[in-house]
């Protein structure tokens, strides 16, 4: 029986080598794969979208690294930011391994890191405030602590299903992401408002944010609520989604304490080259620092 697994193993990976063309049942295959590998749902899901924009692309031609290069040239002259491009390529190199297509994978794009970001895409803590405010006046005490959650956490929007009535009492949720476990830590004015709002929903146990059907609560149902704050709080809805919530958890917290590898530990990074991006200043705080150097006499 091992010999015969093993067997099968092998014609797997032969044909795998020999794949000179992308079909369905490839995708269907590195899906499985990437299920196998234990990558995240949201992981999955992301990869998969990237490579089917390149099997859409590549429209029965044969895999070659002249077909790689000219969808690379493709996404840089649709617009694509190089951080998008380089993702989009990082899913297909991860596709042509799977396929010991080495041969064909492409080299990411070259790009210097910013050291200020635009204004018009960190939301600031002003905004916030004013976010919760509509949230409060349209009475929807959900989403006003949805809100509160993330950015009190620095929690993932698809971290919220680990918010349970058990780890507010505790003061801390245990996340599993992305193959890691770290434990959030809840302060007590979040902790005391998290276990207010489910005693008045009568739920005892479990999840905390949930529809009336008491199922987990979606990421598009988030964002579609949070969007609809934008007019009355008066924020660029480009700002107004959950991930800039968590964006500014992260540089409110290194404004205070400074440590660039803690904070990496408390948003579950593998890297600190991510952390990076999400403590970057906006033009105007790198303006006025520049200012205060005071060497223009």
């Amino acid at each position: 029986m091992f010999f015969r697994v093993k067997y099968e193993y092998s014609v797997l990976e032969v044909n795998l080598m020999e794949e000179r063309f992308l079909t369905k049942k490839t995708l269907e295959q590195f899906e499985q794969h990437l299920i196998s590998d234990e990558k995240s749902k949201n992981t999955v899901e992301k990869y998969m979208r990237d490579v089917k924009m390149f099997y859409s692309f590549s429209e029965g031609r044969e895999i070659t690294k002249e077909l790689a290069i000219a969808y690379k040239q493709k996404l840089v002259e649709a617009g694509y930011a190089v951080q998008s491009v380089n993702s989009m390529l990082a899913s297909m190199n991860s596709l042509f391994s799977f396929l010991r297509r080495y041969d064909c994978k492409v080299k990411a794009l070259k790009h210097q890191r910013q050291i200020f970001c635009s204004e018009d895409k960190e939301l600031t803590k002003a905004e916030y405030i004013r976010l919760l405010s509509s949230a409060k006046q349209k009475k929807n005490e959900r989403l006003n602590l949805i809100i509160q959650t993330i950015c009190g956490t620095g929690i993932r929007v698809s971290e919220l299903h680990f918010i349970t009535v058990e780890a507010a009492k505790t003061g801390g949720a245990t996340v599993c992401c992305k193959g890691k476990i770290r434990t959030v830590l809840i302060v007590k004015e979040l902790k005391k408002k998290l276990l207010q709002y489910a005693k008045k929903q009568h739920i005892t146990t479990g999840l905390i944010f949930v529809t009336r059907n008491g199922k987990p609560i979606s990421r598009s149902n988030i964002w579609r609520e949070m969007k609809a704050l934008c007019d009355d709080a008066n924020v660029n809805p480009s700002k107004v989604f959950p991930h800039n919530l968590r964006h500014l958890f992260a540089r409110t917290f290194y404004a205070v304490e400074k440590d660039i590898a803690r904070l990496a530990d408390i948003l579950g990074h593998s890297s600190i080259n991510t952390t990076r991006i999400y403590i970057i200043s906006t033009g105007n705080e790198h303006r006025k620092r520049m200012e205060n150097m005071r060497l223009i006499v």
